[in-house]
C-alpha cells in the first residue's frame, strides 16, 4: 500500500496498491489535467528519486520551505515560529523523515493549515512525520480533501490556531479559502499569509485575485469586494503569497486599492481603446 501523490497538483490521495484513475482536484476547472495525462508517484518513489526539502529564513521567525525538484504546483510553504508552537502553512507535496527533522529543529509544529485545496500537498504525511501535528481544513472545502485522516479538524469563520495567529475564511478562489493573520510578524506591524487568494504582484506594490490562475478565469467584482472587505479590519502591514511573492509594506491599503482597480476593469468601467 502506498500514498499516491498527483504530480500535477501535488495533493496526496488515500493509500492503495495502485494509483487512482483520476484526481478530482485536477478535473475541476480551477486546475487542469496535463495533456500527457494524469501521472502519479508514491512518497517512497520521490524519496528514492532524490527529492529533498529546503528551508530558508524569510524574516525573523518566518521560514520558507520548498521541495527540490518541485512537486505539483510547487508552492513555497511558510513556517511561522512562536513560543506556543509553530504553524506550517500551505504544506508542500513532499515530506520524509529528513524533511521533518529539519522542520522540528525549528520547534514543535502545533498546526498544519492549507489556504485552499490546491495547497493541501501531503498534509497528512507531514502530520504523521511531525508527531501527529493537527491538520486544520476549511469546512466549506471538505469535499476536496482527498485523504481524510483523524488528524484533520474542520473549521470555519475565525480560529486562533496558535496564540497570536488567527485563521479567517475569506472565500474567493474556493469557498473555504483562508488567510492567516500573524500579529507579531513584520516587527509587530502584522503579517498576512494569503496563499494565492490574494496574490502579490511582481512589483511588490499590487495584488490580484483569480478563480483559476492556470486557466485564467477571473472572479467577479462582487467576490473580489467581499474578499477585500473580509481582511479590511485585520492589522497587517506585510503580505506573503504562496510562491515567494511579498508586499513588504502598506499591504492592507494595497489590498483595497488593488481590489478597486480589479473591480473597475471587470465591471467595464474602463475602455482600453481610449
Amino acid at each position: 500500500m502506498a500514498v499516491w501523490i498527483c504530480l500535477a497538483c501535488g495533493v496526496e490521495h488515500p493509500e492503495s496498491d495502485a494509483p487512482p484513475a483520476t484526481c478530482a482536484i485536477c478535473l475541476d476547472e480551477r486546475q487542469y489535467v496535463p495533456r500527457t495525462g494524469q501521472a502519479w508517484a508514491s512518497l517512497e518513489q520521490l524519496v528514492s528519486d532524490g527529492y529533498r526539502v529546503r528551508i530558508a529564513n524569510v524574516e525573523p521567525e518566518l521560514f520558507g520551505i520548498t521541495s527540490t525538484p518541485e512537486v505539483g504546483i510547487g508552492q513555497q510553504s511558510l513556517l511561522v515560529r512562536t513560543l506556543a508552537g509553530n504553524l506550517l502553512w500551505d504544506p508542500v507535496g513532499f515530506a520524509d523523515e529528513e524533511a521533518a527533522g529539519k522542520v522540528l529543529e525549528l520547534g514543535p509544529v502545533a498546526a498544519i493549515v492549507a489556504s485552499h485545496p490546491h495547497m493541501y500537498g501531503v498534509q497528512v504525511a507531514w502530520s504523521r512525520l511531525l508527531g501527529g501535528a493537527p491538520v486544520f481544513a476549511a469546512e466549506a472545502d471538505r469535499e476536496w480533501v482527498q485523504r481524510d485522516d483523524p488528524s484533520i479538524t474542520y473549521w470555519s469563520g475565525d480560529l486562533e490556531v496558535v496564540p497570536g495567529i488567527t485563521l479567517r475564511t475569506v472565500g474567493g478562489h474556493f469557498p473555504g479559502s483562508a488567510v492567516a493573520m500573524w500579529q507579531a510578524g513584520a516587527d509587530g506591524r502584522g503579517v498576512l499569509l494569503t496563499g494565492d487568494t490574494i496574490f502579490p504582484g511582481p512589483d511588490g506594490r499590487t495584488v490580484s485575485f483569480m478563480r483559476s490562475y492556470p486557466n485564467r478565469l477571473p472572479l467577479s467584482a462582487a467576490v473580489v469586494d467581499r474578499v477585500a472587505n473580509a481582511v479590511a479590519d485585520l492589522p497587517f502591514d506585510r503580505l506573503y503569497g504562496n510562491f515567494g511573492g511579498v508586499v513588504d509594506a502598506h499591504a492592507r491599503e494595497i489590498v483595497r486599492t488593488s481590489a478597486d482597480r480589479y473591480m473597475a476593469w471587470v465591471r467595464g468601467d474602463f475602455d482600453n481603446l481610449t
